[in-house]
């Protein structure tokens, strides 16, 4: 097997294995609830592109960023995203006006896309992935080929949540999930916090 392949055979594998139950899964399938599916799939697929080339051009740099700098970003965004989701999700609008709302006219392409690039974009910044990207990058001395397997990786589970999110959208009541993906996000937020501690 040529170094190449091997890189992003690595690359592809490694992330797939970090993202599956990573906040990547869930985040796009909070997104994919409350937009249309294309415009959130193309948004999410241009922030893993940057992401992916970030990581693979900065390599072992990425990993010399100080933990607590990492956590607390990571930590603060994830609690600043579950209080808007809260502050959703329990407000006074009843859930046959949200359930309307979602039948009626929808946001624009370009406009879920650039929420859906914007909230992935943030959430990948000193992701697992990310880090493993630019281990693997610099270990492997392979860039291209890891980026691409990382690319694909992202890209795999991405599609996987857009796909449950479109099945699941009409069933669930708005309000649900934005409560659920609101304490989901206080998870991720109190979890980056506790990694300061270890």
């Amino acid at each position: 097997m040529s170094p190449a392949l091997v890189a992003l055979l690595s690359a592809f594998g490694l992330v797939l294995a970090v993202e599956l139950p990573d906040k990547t899964l869930v985040a796009t399938l909070v997104l994919t609830t409350r937009f249309r599916a294309w415009p959130v799939f193309a948004g999410v697929c241009v922030a893993f592109a940057l992401q992916c080339v970030i990581a693979v051009a900065f390599g072992s740099v990425l990993t010399l960023l100080p933990d607590l700098v990492v956590s607390l970003l990571v930590a603060g965004m994830f609690g600043i995203g579950a209080v808007m989701l809260l502050r959703e999700g329990f407000s006074e609008a009843d859930e046959a006006g949200s359930d309307a709302s979602r039948k009626g006219p929808q946001l624009s392409f370009l406009r879920s896309a650039l929420t859906s690039f914007g909230v992935l974009f943030a959430a990948e910044w000193g992701d697992a992935s990310q880090l493993a990207t630019a281990g693997l990058a610099a270990r492997l001395g392979n860039p291209v080929a890891v980026g691409v397997g990382a690319f694909v990786a992202l890209v795999s589970v991405a599609g996987l949540a857009v796909f449950i999110g479109a099945k699941i959208r009409d069933r669930i009541r708005p309000k649900l999930i934005q409560r659920v993906a609101g304490f989901v996000f206080a998870g991720f937020a109190l979890f980056a916090v506790a990694q300061l501690a270890f």
